[in-house]
């Protein structure tokens, strides 16, 4: 499996270098070059529809099939680990695949190897940290909806105290986490937001027990930044509310679901597979990293119980942030102990982003 340490590690690095993703060095940009039509094949470490992250990614499969009239093969249950990987990607290319989608962190390395053994295939890989001439990682700005989703959560928290369930520590989590803390506090400065890391991206068991805990301490609203229905489910049971991630997932809450930060993966991979065909695709040396105004991550539809002058504010907030004219991290932006970690007048850049290794003034909780 994945050494989440080393990850951290990297996106540290990659931050102090002011960049936004750990990068293999990269020869001058140059269009990659396939042979023949994009042949494609998706690898998944889970079932494909697992209800969550992996079913967002199969979802967008079936669009690129869709939009592209071709086949592409899936392979799942591939273990995060070197062996497997090459393995499935060697299983591949021998049969003519030419164009592979991996689809986690865990892949960043093997994948890396695999894409310098095979310069004439194109790879990307779903919240990978390497990229080369021919590999690109991407991910989605999701911190952006976060921020949308705290001023829902926060506009019908009765207790003024919300709380938000995350995997592991590491910037991409940790930027959604603190987004949704500030994104609170625009609608009510006063709010307090607890997070608990569960060290795992998938255990139902430990993420309702989590829940559980939080509806026990009076919060009231919960935000699951991981792919189980169980917080729903416990939240529905005891009238709370709550905010879902990477698809929508209201038919888990139908009384309590307020919105769900939605990864539209499509709209990233249409194109840039479209792009690979015509041998115009030029992986960026850090990577893709789209955002609401891309199509990529989007919000779900918007409960009644929001209150009108909310949802009026949340869809200005989406407007300036698409627009580019906010984010959710414009200075001042304090750390928990106080300390000023994006100035007023400045906005953290996307090294800073990647390697986010803080939780805002105002979120309980710790980083392990």
């Amino acid at each position: 499996m994945m050494n989440f340490s080393k990850v951290r590690r990297g996106l540290m690095a990659a931050a102090l270098a002011g960049v936004a993703m750990a990068s293999a060095p990269l020869p001058a940009a140059h269009a990659v070059e396939i042979k023949g039509d994009a042949k494609i094949a998706f690898i998944y470490a889970a079932t494909a529809r697992d209800g969550g992250w992996n079913e967002a990614l199969d979802n967008a499969r079936m669009a690129v099939e869709a939009d592209l009239g071709v086949k592409v093969a899936v392979v799942e249950s591939i273990k995060e680990e070197a062996t497997a990987l090459k393995n499935a990607i060697d299983l591949f290319v021998g049969r003519g695949f030419n164009v592979i989608v991996a689809t986690g962190y865990g892949y960043s390395e093997g994948i890396l190897e695999a894409a310098k053994a095979n310069p004439e295939v194109a790879f990307m890989n779903a919240s990978g940290a390497t990229n080369h001439a021919n590999l690109e990682g991407f991910y989605v700005r999701t911190y952006q909806a976060w921020y949308l989703a705290g001023m829902a959560a926060a506009s019908t928290s009765k207790s003024g105290k919300i709380g938000i369930i995350g995997g592991f520590p590491v910037g991409v989590v940790n930027w959604d986490v603190n987004a949704f803390a500030l994104g609170a506090q625009a609608v009510n400065p006063d709010i307090e937001t607890t997070v608990v890391y569960t060290n795992s991206w998938w255990d139902p068991v430990k993420e309702g027990e989590v829940a559980e805990a939080m509806l026990d301490q009076g919060i009231d609203v919960i935000g699951n930044n991981l792919s189980s229905a169980a917080p729903f489910i416990a939240a529905e049971k005891r009238d709370a509310k709550s905010v879902g991630f990477q698809l929508d997932m209201s038919k888990h809450a139908p009384r309590g679901h307020l919105t769900s930060v939605m990864f539209n993966w499509d709209k990233h991979l249409v194109p840039t597979i479209k792009a690979i065909s015509d041998g115009s695709w030029q992986p960026n040396e850090w990577g893709a990293f789209p955002g609401m105004s891309d199509g990529v991550v989007s919000l779900s539809s918007l409960s009644d119980d929001i209150p009108a002058d909310v949802k009026a504010k949340i869809e200005a907030a989406a407007a300036k942030i698409m627009a580019g004219e906010m984010t959710p991290f414009d200075g001042p932006i304090l750390a928990q102990d106080g300390s000023v970690k994006v100035a007023e007048g400045a906005s953290m850049d996307d090294g800073a982003l990647w390697g986010m290794d803080f939780l805002v003034k105002g979120v309980k909780g710790t980083l392990n």
